[in-house]
């Protein structure tokens, strides 16, 4: 077993196999780390950012050298066919393990070489294969990967090339320009001609240099939206649309899916791409083709007969016929050489290969697959097995006959596809189980089995700290209002006796017998005395006073003992340091997701422990509260000051003598040598005698009674009118 130090993970030595992780590999610029691993077989490169796989045969391989590089130390392998394969990231101590290796099982040395590191701008290009390597005394300075070449344009003396951009590269490399001093050998032959013929038979050059194999008109295009004219050349794909036109090289093509539509008289047609297809700032990772099932097409290729079986193998024929959909991905396949995905023994409930979804803002299908999931198709997304982290089964949000369905990658994106039939779940569930995929709530599960409504166990499914915090303190407060009321205290700033009696008062037309009987009960108490009521009159109240719709809130008594918190918060304030210390970085709502989850998982007895704090702790209240109310406090406190504050405001008003009634009754009350005895109209009941009537409004002030008029609801009475 060899290890090696962080932050690489350990190799891996098993029998006749020899593994490096984190090792990588350089594409157009960006550096992609993944799995390398040595067999008696072949040599086998997974990328773990494309889960594109690389294998070469042991019996091609040729060259293997061992240089010193940016990362570290490299190998670069090189096959009898040409093919040079490089990748970095080895430390220093590995080179004997792998020699000693490649001696055993290859029967390839693996050689030393050394980079030229002088900084020279003079040298010698030389062509090996589809390298361009660029030598000073016979060591190389650099080396230039020709596939990746876009153009190459030739001046007098200079040829320049133009590399194609990778989006995730954060340098570009744009253009390196050769001088080519002119040759003093064969007058013949131009060096600068030759050195460029050289760069564009191995490279990646998006130009039609002949004609095209065979040509599809006006297909239907998802992704880009259109209809385009798609024309096969031997090295790249071209989409001519009406407005835009795409190169895309077979080079940059990962994946084929052909994907059968939901409805059966449709196909899906999907090519991958790394790196995407560009149109302006927006890129397309996905080309997506749909085609009707009953399209059929009788196919020509543009070349004899002998080049189609020598090039193809015997995989296409020069003249072929069938549905559309079939002739295209047949000619993808065999020009790409890559195989083509389907799904797999998956069936939904409606017995189609895929689950109607949303992601996003946009509704669409989703396709298991034997090694992912592929949606279709906007925004198309693809994800692997072994790049996704964890799933979820979450409940839908906009109705109970749907769910949702998460998927978390190990670089810790998630993708939520929403609006999934209920029906869909077991299927679902079965095969996410049957993949080994990490379910994060498998209790999910049991609510939605043989369960119409699936809401109804949902407090099980997981826990939220939230809810449950809000629940304890919501029992609190009603067990506390509970004992306000059964001590014979009330909420002064709420009477529904009270809200009953505005409502009769304003727009009921026989409101004048519940007032007389309230005036009458007023009187009555004052022993027939004619003092100024303590209350403030009632007209003056409803005016001043907005209409209750609901129950006040209560002034919050700053001297009353506080809330004993819930078994759960006690034990939450007790575990929050730790909880921290061991997740760094954590946020507010993560600490609560995860204490929820750390509760939930509580053994029995831990939970009784921390029950037992909580009811003690309760008492502790009970006690304390009965000692505050026995002092004096209570929840009465805060109404009896509001209600004081109110009279407050009432006198304020007498005092100033404002423009409302209560200004014009302190002015009476002069003008008449201060009599308590006056009192307004309003407080005139019908048993009061016509004498008593006549005298309170005798002094009335002149114009006061069209004011009064407006918002007296009880009509006068018979000696009112008269005295009038």
């Amino acid at each position: 077993m060899v290890h090696s130090c962080a932050p690489r993970k350990p190799e891996a030595e098993m029998g006749d196999t020899l593994e490096f992780n984190e090792i990588y590999q350089e594409v157009k610029g960006s550096w992609n780390d993944g799995r390398l691993r040595f067999s008696k077989q072949n040599v086998v490169y997974k990328s773990s950012k494309t889960g594109k796989v690389d294998s070469i045969a042991v019996g091609d391989l040729s060259h293997a050298q061992w240089r010193r590089v940016c990362l570290g130390h490299g190998i670069k392998l090189q096959t009898s066919t040409g093919h040079v394969y490089k990748y970095d990231g080895f430390r220093d101590s590995d080179f004997e393990k792998i020699s000693e290796y490649f001696k055993a099982n290859y029967k390839v040395e693996l050689v030393e070489k050394d980079m030229c590191v002088k900084g020279w701008n003079w040298g010698t290009a030389k062509f090996s294969g589809p390298l361009l390597s660029f030598d000073i005394n016979d060591s190389p300075a650099f080396e230039v990967p020709l596939s990746s070449v876009s153009q190459c344009a030739t001046g007098k003396n200079e040829v320049t090339l133009e590399f194609h951009q990778n989006d995730d590269a954060e340098v570009s490399l744009m253009e390196v320009r050769f001088y080519v001093p002119p040759s003093t050998g064969d007058e013949g032959t131009d060096p600068v001609e030759a050195f460029a013929q050289n760069v564009l038979s191995k490279a990646d050059v998006i130009q039609a240099t002949g004609d095209a194999v065979c040509i599809f008109k006006e297909l239907q295009c998802l992704t880009p939206r259109g209809r385009y004219d798609i024309r096969i050349y031997p090295t790249f794909l071209h989409l001519h649309g009406k407005t835009f036109d795409y190169k895309i090289p077979y080079t940059t093509v990962l994946r084929l899916f052909l994907l059968p539509h939901k409805d059966q008289r449709q196909m899906f047609f999907v090519i991958s791409l790394d790196p995407p297809i560009k149109q302006g700032q927006t890129r397309y990772h996905f080309l997506i083709l749909l085609f009707s099932k009953e399209e059929d097409i009788t196919l020509t290729l543009n070349m004899s007969e002998e080049d189609v079986e020598k090039r193809f193998e015997g995989k296409l024929n020069k003249n072929m016929s069938g549905s559309l959909y079939e002739m295209v991905s047949r000619v993808m396949k065999a020009l790409v050489n890559r195989k083509i995905t389907v799904p797999g023994n998956f069936q939904g409930h409606s017995g189609a290969q895929c689950i109607t979804c949303s992601y996003k803002a946009s509704s669409g299908l989703l396709y298991p697959l034997e090694r992912g999931f592929i949606y279709v198709h906007k925004p198309p997304v693809h994800l692997r097995f072994d790049e996704i982290s964890c799933v979820n089964f979450a409940r839908g949000t906009t109705t109970t006959r749907s769910f949702d369905f998460e998927i978390e990658t190990k670089q810790g994106n998630q993708y939520t596809f929403s609006s999934i039939e209920r029906e869909e779940y077991g299927k679902l569930f079965d095969f996410v189980n049957a993949k080994k995929l990490n379910i994060k709530n498998r209790g999910f599960k049991e609510g939605m089995k043989g369960n119409d409504n699936m809401y109804s166990d949902s407090d099980d499914d997981q826990h939220d700290a939230y809810l449950e915090r809000m629940k304890q303190e919501g029992k609190i407060r009603e067990e506390a209002n509970d004992s306000d009321d059964s001590e014979g205290e009330s909420d002064e700033s709420f009477n529904p006796g009270e809200e009953d009696d505005d409502i009769a008062e304003e727009y009921d037309s026989n409101a004048s017998a519940s007032d007389s009987s309230a005036d009458d009960a007023d009187d009555s108490d004052d022993g027939g005395s004619r003092k100024k009521p303590a209350k403030k009159p009632r007209i003056s109240e409803k005016k001043e006073k907005k209409p209750r719709s609901k129950k006040e809130k209560k002034v919050k008594d700053a001297g009353a003992p506080k809330r004993p918190m819930s078994a759960y918060m006690l034990w939450l304030n007790s575990s929050r340091e730790r909880i921290k210390a061991d997740n760094p970085g954590i946020s507010i709502t993560e600490i609560s997701k995860k204490a929820g989850e750390m509760w939930k998982q509580l053994s029995k007895d831990r939970k009784e422990e921390w029950d037992q704090k909580a009811e003690e702790a309760k008492k502790q209240y009970e006690v304390a509260m009965k000692e505050y109310r026995e002092r004096g406090g209570g929840s009465s406190a805060p109404a009896k000051k509001e209600t004081k504050k109110k009279r407050g405001k009432s006198d304020e008003k007498k005092k100033k003598g404002g423009g409302g009634r209560g200004g014009e009754r302190e002015k009476e009350r002069e003008r008449t040598g201060g009599n308590d005895s006056f009192k307004s109209r309003e407080f005139i009941s019908d048993s009061e005698s016509s004498s008593d009537s006549a005298r309170g409004n005798s002094s009335k002030p002149k114009g006061s009674d069209d004011d009064e008029e407006e918002v007296i609801s009880t009509p006068p009475s018979s000696e009112e009118s008269g005295s009038d």
